[in-house]
C-alpha cells in the first residue's frame, strides 16, 4: 500500500467552553470548536476575513487539560488527524456527516489575562497523546456527566 498522511495543524481561538463527557468506561472526551482566520484581497481591493469553523475532539489526558485550562476565546495551537464519522438519524433515517479534527496534540497559547486558560495555575502548556493516559478516577465529579460509549471513541 501507499503510503498516505492525514496530519492537521491549526492556529485560532476556540469559540465557546468545552463540552466534556465520560464514556462508560471512564475515557474523558472534550468536544470544542476552534476559528481559523483567513485574510484575503476581493476583486476591487478590498480586503476580506473569511473565518472557519472547526470541530475538535480530544480523548483521555488531553480532555482532562482542555478541561482545566481552555475556555471560550482560548488560543490554541493543534495537531491532528481528520475524521468523518457517519450515522442513521434516529426520526428521518437520512444519513448524517461530521468531520472533526482528532486532537493529538495541543498547545495553550494565550494567558489568563488574555480571556484564555482558568484561574488555576497554567504551568502545563502543552498536552500530547504521549502524556500520562491512565483512566479517571471513579469518583470524578465529570464521570457523573452524559454518558457515551466506547463504541462512540475512533480508535
Amino acid at each position: 500500500m501507499a503510503k498516505s498522511v492525514n496530519k492537521v495543524f491549526l492556529l485560532g481561538n476556540v469559540g465557546k467552553d468545552p463540552e466534556i463527557r465520560t464514556t462508560g468506561g471512564g475515557t474523558s472526551v472534550a468536544n470544542f470548536s476552534l476559528a481559523t482566520s483567513d485574510r484575503f484581497q476581493d476583486q476591487q481591493g478590498n480586503w476580506q476575513d473569511r473565518t472557519e469553523w472547526h470541530n475538535l475532539v480530544a480523548f483521555k489526558r488531553t480532555a482532562e487539560i482542555v478541561r482545566d485550562y481552555v475556555k471560550k476565546g482560548s488560543k490554541l495551537y493543534i495537531e491532528g488527524k481528520i475524521q468523518t464519522r457517519s450515522w442513521d438519524d434516529k426520526e428521518t433515517g437520512a444519513k448524517k456527516y461530521r468531520t472533526e479534527i482528532i486532537v493529538n496534540d495541543l498547545s495553550l497559547l494565550s494567558g489568563r489575562e488574555d480571556g484564555g486558560g482558568s484561574s488555576r495555575s497554567s504551568n502545563v502548556s502543552s498536552a500530547s497523546s504521549s502524556m500520562d493516559q491512565r483512566q479517571p478516577a471513579a469518583n470524578d465529579e465529570y464521570s457523573q456527566a452524559a454518558e457515551i460509549s466506547d463504541d462512540d471513541i475512533p480508535f
